[in-house]
């Protein structure tokens, strides 16, 4: 069994993706081919944005909106404690400070009423200057954004929506992607919609957002590629990715989101009753990039961990360790008080296996292995 059976899905969809790949490979066009065109327009539309940029990984697209915004020394940029390291590794490379806030005990994600005391004792502090806010949409789940925004808007601060995890998620029928000044995803393989290899995209309806993003992915280009007007980057998803893209999305689309929400439900129907399962706000929607049960302390938790992978069903722990207690930030002063919910869930959360292949005899086979643990 696979904790994502990547394998499985390419059978489902071989013939059409390498009918894309093979067409790409007859043009010899692996550099801004058409299908990458193609494919920022459908996300566009997909996600109701004016403009799409793919880029290189979901890295290089928070990096490429941490420019816009000019973040660099001095300024405060507020992320989630409970994230994977890109979230705020960006920010510390753009030259910001990271402010780690505590995530909501439910649904993992940015809490926003500490969000708002975390700015204002920034404000208070006078150290650093807050400039902008990265929310991430963890585990398929968008963040509680109608509230974000409306700290974001009272503190005249942007928002970055991480997105990576959040695609085909939305609120009240809004898709994720949508609710950032500027949203980012990506298409590591193991996401929701990813290629197969590294790639990234970046969406805003902001055009002056999208015109230096387009610049700076492209070496900071001007007028022509040869015509450099900034520092930039080499940030480009390749032709052949695109392509795979375009028929995994048509899939993502037509039939593999349903098939996701179906198998939490089923997930649900068996451990719901005996488990902490994952809470979807009224309104919200999940792309499940994973099924992440809460237990009740770490000793449950990994022994939970060891009875399933003796029985051969693999596990994950998103995340181990919080962001503020990672060796790379131990530099920043985080008070533990101000993210005891995030350190508790990286001691109590586990992921079981999620796709949209998995087959019904498996759902039963791992909740009844979970079951035996209670």
């Amino acid at each position: 069994m696979e904790f994502i059976d990547l394998g499985r899905q390419y059978r489902a969809l071989k013939r059409k993706i390498d009918g894309r790949i093979a067409k790409v490979l007859e043009r010899a066009q692996f550099i801004n081919g058409d299908e990458v065109r193609e494919l920022a327009e459908n996300l566009a539309a997909y996600c109701s944005r004016k403009y799409c940029l793919t880029c290189a990984n979901g890295t290089d697209a928070l990096t490429l909106a941490l420019r816009c915004f000019d973040v660099g020394k001095g300024d405060a940029v507020f992320v989630p404690d409970l994230t994977f390291f890109a979230s705020a590794e960006t920010v510390a490379l753009a030259g910001g400070t990271c402010v780690f806030v505590d995530v909501d005990e439910r649904t993992f994600n940015l809490d926003a009423e500490k969000l708002e005391k975390r700015i204002q004792q920034v404000i208070a502090e006078k150290k650093l200057k807050p400039k902008a806010i990265v929310a991430v949409d963890l585990f398929g789940l968008p963040a509680n954004f109608p509230v974000i925004r409306k700290v974001a808007d009272k503190y005249g601060l942007p928002i970055i929506e991480d997105a990576a995890q959040g695609f085909g998620g939305s609120i009240d029928g809004k898709r994720a992607c949508s609710f950032g000044d500027i949203s980012t995803t990506s298409f590591f393989p193991a996401k929701p919609l990813g290629c197969y290899g590294d790639g990234g995209a970046v969406f805003t309806d902001c055009e002056d957002y999208y015109k230096l993003m387009v610049s700076l992915a492209f070496h900071g280009k001007g007028s022509h590629k040869y015509d450099n007007v900034r520092i930039g980057y080499n940030s480009r998803l390749d032709t052949v990715q695109a392509a795979i893209l375009l028929e995994k999305l048509k899939a993502f689309s037509d039939y593999e989101l349903t098939d996701r929400n179906k198998i939490a439900k089923k997930y649900d129907s068996y451990l719901k009753d005996r488990f902490t399962t994952p809470l979807i706000p009224e309104h919200f929607g999940s792309s499940w990039a994973q099924y992440t049960l809460i237990l009740e302390d770490e000793k449950e938790r990994d022994d939970l961990q060891k009875h399933l992978n003796e029985n051969g069903i693999p596990t994950m722990i998103y995340y181990p360790i919080p962001m503020h207690a990672l060796k790379a930030f131990e530099g920043i002063d985080t008070p533990l008080g101000e993210v005891e919910v995030a350190t508790r869930l990286t001691k109590t959360v586990l992921s079981v296996p999620m796709h949209p292949y998995l087959k019904d005899e498996e759902i039963e086979f791992i909740s009844s292995k979970v079951l035996e643990t209670r």
